[in-house]
């Protein structure tokens, strides 16, 4: 398409002729007369010099756009499109060259506003005419009339985008606002939206437990009318015992079999009938959570959330007293204390060390203890929630595993034993007389690394579990020797069955052989049954069985098949109607009453 051409005035006018006229009124006029204007005489055609805006260097295929002062629109290197308006006011009309702030091509302006180069607008003056105008405007005017400006750049600001401009910025805000409001709107809706959907989730827990507890009515009501005797009552509601629905053979009989995932720890409130169990949920990074259980209504549990940085509870016991406090230690350096009636940790303690085991003082209701991972052992007073009593380092840096406190009849008033088991040995702990200093129990020796304890407070009896010590100095040695058995499997062990006699002295009664795990920790308990003497419970690695002994000559009385392994926790609590014996493994806790040795 060829150059547009513009036409300049240089004839002789009137005066009247060249009255300063506005520019769209010069504009519309040269458009309208374009083709008379190119015949009238006094007229010279001037060529519009365009400016070429070239590629960058080293481009290929590229080709350089230009701009004319009649174009409407151009291109600049880099593609984007432009206007005649975003240039006005940045180039001389007579050349379409940028002009400058110093030197020949200096800005300068006419009387009427028109802006040019000098030297331009200085050669338009000079030319062999009588009249001299105005390029633009055809107003008359001199060499002597041209002012040179001084700004850094000159622009028009056109009216009417402005107006635009401030419309479409209230329109922005406008929408912004609206935009907030939406956004508002649809938080509120998804928080209403969870809401609901937890609500749902609620009430369908709630009708499964509705179910659930339908179905344990209908199943009570059942065994009523085939037992005799009146249940218990218990809250305003009548009950059944323990075990009282169970008629079969042998001194413990399976009462119950729940589902229990990812627990690992339990503890039996015979007296609130409870159960209170340390889980893990399940997924990555699964929580840890306390759950408590109701034994007259298993469906009705309750999960209690730990606080931040508990991390895995290593033991649990609920107070014997009846208080309903539970203690329990965890590995992110915590000994807490939980109420079972508001469901919340009440007391927490920082300790020095993560914590292995944890006990109630049997003298004390407000004394508890704990042992650490680094062999020392805490005293705690709930009366003083700042910190602990003292710290007592052990004889060795294992960890102490179980701790049980004992009665203390011979004693002097103010004087507490503790007895703890870590894989050095069997440790007495004697606290508030004048030697505090921990001592190996000496009829334990010699029979290997220790890996359970189990105390009876009524009857002063102990069982300690040992499986054989590894040679550190020659394990790595005859490291292709100890392949079999493998790690996590039986090996031969010993069960010790010892009798406190006084403040300081224990009898070894009996010792007996055992299948115990060559890794992991096992629990065990000392059963003290009314009329039946003591039995002692443990675990049998080989068998996957819950082996029942009778003390002290280990004999053994009855054997309670597991139907998963490893068995992880074993506890027993007496009540009036009789015992119940706990017995949690790989995501079933089974319970087994002894109401039949009544």
């Amino acid at each position: 398409m060829p150059n547009p051409i513009v036409y300049i005035a240089v004839g002789s006018e009137s005066e009247e002729e060249t009255e300063p006229e506005s520019e769209e009124d010069s504009g519309e006029t040269e458009e309208q007369n374009s083709e008379s204007e190119e015949e009238e005489e006094g007229f010279i055609p001037v060529m519009e010099s365009p400016r070429v805006l070239p590629e960058k260097e080293g481009e290929e295929g590229g080709e350089g756009r230009f701009c004319s002062s009649a174009g409407e629109v151009g291109e600049n290197s880099q593609g984007n499109e432009w206007n005649r308006g975003d240039i006005d006011g940045l180039f001389c009309t007579i050349c379409m060259e940028a002009w400058t702030t110093s030197g020949d091509h200096h800005v300068c302006c006419l009387p009427c506003g028109h802006i040019f180069g000098f030297s331009c607008i200085r050669k338009w003056l000079q030319q062999g005419r009588t009249t001299k105008k105005c390029p633009q405007c055809n107003r008359k005017c001199t060499l002597k009339d041209v002012r040179k400006l001084f700004a850094s750049r000159i622009v028009a600001i056109d009216g009417e985008s402005q107006k635009r401009i401030q419309s479409l910025e209230s329109k922005c805000v406008s929408l912004e606002k609206k935009t907030a409001v939406l956004i508002k709107n649809e938080a509120e809706w998804r928080k209403k939206e969870a809401e609901w959907k937890q609500r749902e989730t609620l009430l369908q827990q709630q009708l499964h437990q509705f179910k659930e507890k339908t179905n344990y009515l209908e199943h009570l009501l059942d065994v009523r009318s085939r037992t005799s005797g009146h249940p218990p009552s218990m809250g305003g509601y009548h009950v059944p015992s323990l075990g009282s629905e169970f008629n079969g053979q042998g001194p413990f009989i399976l009462q119950k079999e729940l589902g229990v995932d990812g627990a690992r720890l339990f503890d039996i409130d015979a007296s609130s009938k409870i159960i209170l169990m340390a889980r893990r949920l399940q997924g990555l990074g699964g929580t840890h959570v306390l759950t408590k259980m109701s034994l007259v209504a298993p469906y009705m549990r309750e999960d209690i959330p730990l606080p931040f940085g508990t991390k895995a509870v290593r033991d649990l016991h609920i107070c014997p007293s009846g208080s309903s406090l539970a203690l329990f230690a965890s590995l992110g350096k915590k000994l807490s204390v939980l109420s079972t009636k508001i469901n919340q940790v009440t007391l927490a303690y920082d300790l020095p060390a993560p914590a292995w085991s944890c006990s109630w003082d049997l003298n004390s209701s407000h004394q508890i203890y704990t042992g650490l991972q680094n062999g020392s052992l805490g005293v705690f007073d709930m009366r003083q929630t700042a910190g602990p009593l003292e710290f007592v380092n052990g004889l060795t840096s294992n960890p102490i595993h179980t701790i049980y406190s004992t009665h203390n009849p011979t004693l002097t008033s103010g004087v507490t034993t503790v007895l703890s088991a870590s894989s050095a040995g069997i440790c007495q702990w004697n606290f508030g007389g004048s030697e505090q200093r921990p001592f190996l129990v000496s009829d334990a020796d010699n029979q290997g690394a220790c890996i359970s304890l189990a105390y009876c407070p009524s009857s002063d009896d102990i069982v300690a579990s040992f499986r054989p010590r590894i040679d550190n100095s020659t394990e790595m040695a005859s490291s292709q020797a100890l392949l079999t058995p493998a790690l996590g499997q039986g090996v031969q062990g010993s069960h010790v069955h010892m009798k406190r006699v006084g403040s300081n002295c224990y009898q070894k009664l009996a010792v007996t052989c055992a299948n115990v795990n060559d890794v992991r920790l096992p629990r065990s308990a000392v059963m003290n049954i009314e009329n039946h003497g003591c039995l002692f419970v443990s675990g049998n690695e080989l068998t996957c069985e819950l082996v029942l002994q009778e003390l002290p000559s280990f004999t053994v009385l009855q054997c309670l098949k597991s139907p998963k392994q490893p068995i992880y926790d074993v506890k027993y609590a007496h009540a009036c109607d009789g015992g119940l014996l706990g017995c949690l493994s790989e995501g079933i806790l089974l319970l087994y009453s002894n109401h039949a040795l009544k």
